[in-house]
């Protein structure tokens, strides 16, 4: 079953120095899009949703066409409508998605990982480039599918899954929904779930409920967006400001822990 999340907006990037940056405090961007725009931004799969596994898309890696159903390849599958060149959270959220997958325990090849570009102006080596980043030494493991399609291609797509971007020319970026889309091997949306909290347990349990080929719950609208500032304030929300504070928090502890626990060793006196 979906969950609903709430309405927020996010900066990419995890750990301390993010963290630790918005403890010091960020500077203000100035606001784009108003929140009209932005109440526009979902993903709210209509009753029996299914992906068109005809797509016509573009692999990355090869540079060769083929389709979505092609990459799905008759398994379970992730599937992740990103922005390669985004500079929010879609890079946390493809490395926490291939985190999560890899803590299923499932094999590789009882699952797919599929990114879709959102922006058709994205070629395949900007794809390239966010696997790399993004991924490191996992992109061997997982071999996740990077797609890229047309503006005629994702807007299908969109109608399939009653996915809302809103283009800000502004920033040239997208306000976008930050959401995987989990699908049974028949193209149909089993569930939509938010790639920022997935869990290894709840991601295998997931996988195999959709392998399976069972639908959850679509009537939720996830609204948790990608999109650099809140665009009414022009700074980040409380939500991700509380994220954000507990992650450098828990990052300085662990720091603080390791430190005596060396001090403590050095201290020993010598056997």
């Amino acid at each position: 079953m979906s969950s609903p999340a709430p309405d927020a907006t996010c900066r990419c990037g995890l750990g301390a120095l993010l963290a630790l940056g918005l403890i010091l405090g960020p500077e203000p961007a100035t606001a784009r899009l108003v929140q009209a725009e932005l109440a526009r931004v979902a993903l709210a799969p209509p009753p029996g949703a299914r992906v068109p596994l005809d797509l016509a898309v573009t692999d990355a890696r090869t540079g060769q066409p083929t389709t979505l159903g092609q990459a799905l390849g008759g398994r379970a599958a992730l599937l992740l409508p990103v922005d390669y060149t985004c500079g929010n959270v879609c890079d946390p959220m493809v490395s926490m998605s291939a985190e999560a997958l890899g803590a299923t325990g499932l094999p590789a090849e009882d699952y797919a990982l599929v990114l879709v570009g959102i922006d058709p102006r994205d070629d395949p080596a900007a794809a390239r480039r966010m696997l790399a980043e993004t991924l490191g030494d996992r992109d061997a493991s997982l071999r996740p599918r990077a797609l890229v399609a047309s503006d005629t291609a994702l807007a299908r797509l969109r109608g399939a899954l009653g996915y809302t971007a809103v283009y800000d020319a502004g920033t040239d970026s997208f306000a976008h929904p930050a959401a995987a889309v989990l699908l049974a091997a028949d193209g149909r949306v089993a569930q939509v779930l938010s790639p920022l909290a997935l869990t290894g347990r709840d991601l295998r349990l997931a996988l195999t409920e959709a392998g399976e080929g069972r639908v959850g719950n679509l009537a939720d609208r996830l609204t948790l967006l990608c999109y650099g500032y809140d665009a009414a304030r022009g700074v980040y929300t409380p939500l991700i400001q509380r994220i954000l504070t507990v992650a450098g928090i828990v990052t300085i502890l662990a720091i603080a822990l390791l430190i005596a626990g060396l001090t403590r060793l050095a201290r020993r006196p010598p056997a």
